[in-house]
């Protein structure tokens, strides 16, 4: 029975560590958004709209 206290308390430890691992990692990623293009003469949506 102590055998498996340790094994579980081992276990929990090791999914926490690997949780914020993993967290940690996620939130080291830059994400990239596309520029706002500025051409609006040829843009579809701008020509119904009156200047």
């Amino acid at each position: 029975m102590k055998l498996v206290m340790i094994l579980s308390v081992i276990i929990c430890i090791v999914v926490v560590l690997v949780t914020a691992l993993v967290t940690s990692k996620a939130y080291s990623v830059k994400h990239s958004v596309d520029p706002i293009p500025n051409d609006d003469k040829n843009n579809p949506i701008n020509e119904n709209r009156t200047p």
